[in-house]
């Protein structure tokens, strides 16, 4: 049995959770709340809400691919199995973001979701409509898609030019700018995610999470108490992340400096 629990809403529920959802990136409207904006009633899919308990996966690995998810309250991250049976993790989402796009290209999905906390999703069925035409769904995909992408092109070359704290201050950099898009605190926030999962999103062993974060804290830019995070001096922080993020640019052949 699946450990989620789902119930069956009223197609009006896109409407009715915009304001909970609120912007899912950089201002834009989250997945329910793309389709409640005037979408078109026959394309709309039945969508149903579904929560998950804390440490309990929406769906697994290699599960059939057949919803795509808005995540309405609460935190998770994606994560697959390498070959030598370490959890990679891929990504951290939260509320307003979108679950499930990775089985869109082998009708598998190619990675875990798991609830970080007491979570709940709205799963929007992947299917043309009745008469074979593609429905509301389908047609924001190449946009989600698109905005998938580009975020994890971004990690990627980051990442390669970036020490320990300059990826952890771009970690939380990132996560203090999508809480406060939500209208949450940017300045503290919890971390629903343990030191190991963000050293294997970050490429990092948890020794060095763990070193960066006090050498962060001793330095004044953060301070922390278990998963309670206060940036305490984001210009410091995205000074650090700057430094990194030049230094990475001037090593692109062909790009102009000065």
């Amino acid at each position: 049995m699946n450990p989620a629990s789902s119930q069956p809403v009223d197609k009006g529920l896109a409407a009715s959770i915009a304001s909970a959802c609120q912007a899912w990136q950089s201002g834009d409207p989250c997945v329910p709340c793309a389709l409640a904006a005037g979408a078109d009633p026959s394309g709309l899919p039945q969508v149903a809400s579904r929560r998950v308990k804390r440490r309990q996966p929406l769906y697994l690995e290699g599960d059939p691919f057949v919803s795509i998810y808005a995540v309405r309250t609460g935190t998770f991250k994606s994560a697959f199995c390498t070959l030598d049976a370490h959890e990679q993790v891929t990504g951290f989402q939260v509320a307003g973001e979108v679950l499930g796009l990775d089985g869109l290209g082998h009708g598998r999905h190619a990675t875990s979701a798991i609830a970080l906390e007491d979570s709940e999703v709205v799963a929007l069925p992947y299917a043309v409509s009745a008469q074979g035409r593609p429905g509301e769904l389908q047609r924001i995909l190449p946009g989600l898609l698109g905005r998938e992408l580009v975020r994890s092109q971004k990690l990627a070359v980051l990442l390669s030019a970036m020490g320990a704290e300059q990826r952890l201050a771009s970690f939380l950099l990132n996560l203090s700018r999508r809480m406060e898009t939500r209208g949450y605190s940017a300045s503290q926030f919890n971390l629903r995610m343990t030191r190991s999962e963000i050293g294997s999103y970050l490429g990092l062993k948890v020794e060095t999470v763990s070193r960066a974060f006090s050498a962060m804290q001793r330095r004044g830019m953060l301070e922390v108490s278990g998963r309670h995070v206060w940036l305490l001096d984001r210009p410091a922080l995205l000074r650090l992340f700057d430094t990194a993020a030049a230094r990475q640019r001037a090593a692109l052949p062909g790009v102009r400096h000065g």
